[in-house]
This record gives structure tokens, sequence and C-alpha cells, in this order.
């Protein structure tokens, strides 16, 4: 079993995998969906979004990493789909519920994110982290419910 070590007291705890992380397509009026540019391995564009911290449900965790990445407030977020292929994340296994949100603000990078961008979904970048490029074509051919706002 991995481990991570605690950074205040060096002692390992054991790490349970998969961990768990939350995803969130956001459209614009035009369809545009907005993508982050990682600061951090791996490299890429990608959707907003980061870890489930401890004591936090999955809503709570996609409000936050929007706001830490983004700067935006999610007015409204329904769960689109999980995605939990073994080797979707190269650092570790990871499950990621995605979600699909509606939110208020002007978008501006912050914490891991380089930058921000509204990207048409036939128009996206070459290079996205992950599988997202597969959740966008997913979202984008309608594969699973998406709200009806």
């Amino acid at each position: 079993m991995r481990t991570l070590t605690c950074r205040q007291c060096g002692h390992p705890n054991p790490i349970p995998f998969p961990l768990v992380a939350v995803d969130c397509i956001l459209a614009d009026p035009t369809g545009r969906v907005l993508l982050v540019e990682r600061r951090f391995p791996p490299p890429g564009w990608a959707l907003p979004g980061g870890f489930v911290d401890p004591g936090e449900s999955l809503e709570q965790a996609v409000r936050r990493e929007m706001r830490e990445e983004t700067s935006l407030e999610l007015s409204a977020c329904a769960q689109f789909h999980a995605y939990s292929e073994p080797s979707r994340d190269p650092r570790h296994p990871m499950v990621s519920v995605v979600f699909v949100g509606r939110a208020t603000g002007s978008p501006q990078a912050g914490d891991d994110a380089g930058d921000t961008r509204f990207f048409g979904l036939d128009a996206l970048p070459d290079k996205l982290a992950f599988d997202h490029r597969a959740i966008l074509d997913d979202f984008a051919r309608g594969r699973y419910p998406r709200p009806s706002w």
C-alpha cells in the first residue's frame, strides 16, 4: 500500500486507492466550455476540479475547486457521470465524479490554474490532461443526460 508522509509530524499514512476527485463542465451561453491550464504535472488543459477533502461532500468539493481555480461561484450543479478507468490519471488510480455546472462571476485563474479560457467543443486544445477529451466527447455527444436548466 502506498503512503503519504504527514507534513506536520513526518508519520507515513496509508493512502486508500483509488482517490476521489471532482471535475466540472461549465459551458457558456454559446456552448463553449471552461478549461484551466494546469501549472503542475501532469501538464495540459483540464476541466476545473481536484481532490475531495476529508469531511467534504462531492458537491462541496466541486464548489470549492471551482472557486479556488476559477474564482467562480457555482449557482447550480448536477452530477454528469463518474469516470474510473484505472489509467485515467498517470499519478495513481483515481475516480472522478464529473458535474455540469452554472456559475456567476468572471473566470480568473487561481490556485494551481495558470490560465482559464473558454473553448468550443469543436476547437479544444491539443494537450488535454487526464481523460478530459473523452469526458468532453461524451458531453458533446450527449452520451449521458444533462440537466435541463
